[in-house]
């Protein structure tokens, strides 16, 4: 488990450093650890940001 978690916010973009085939997505919501992001190519999906690094996209 990472003791440091990235700071993210609704609106930014961002993909998924494992599942580059599910595109650019967006934040919907952050909730602690609890990301909501809408991938263009795989809907909205509910990710644990201790676990998963997701890479912004600047």
């Amino acid at each position: 488990m990472r003791s440091e978690i990235a700071f993210y916010e609704p609106g930014q973009f961002v993909t998924h450093p494992d599942c580059p085939d599910w595109g650019v997505g967006q934040i919907q919501s952050v909730t602690g650890h609890r990301v909501t992001i809408n991938f263009e190519n795989r809907g909205k999906v509910l990710i644990n940001a201790q676990l998963i690094d997701l890479i912004v996209i600047e």
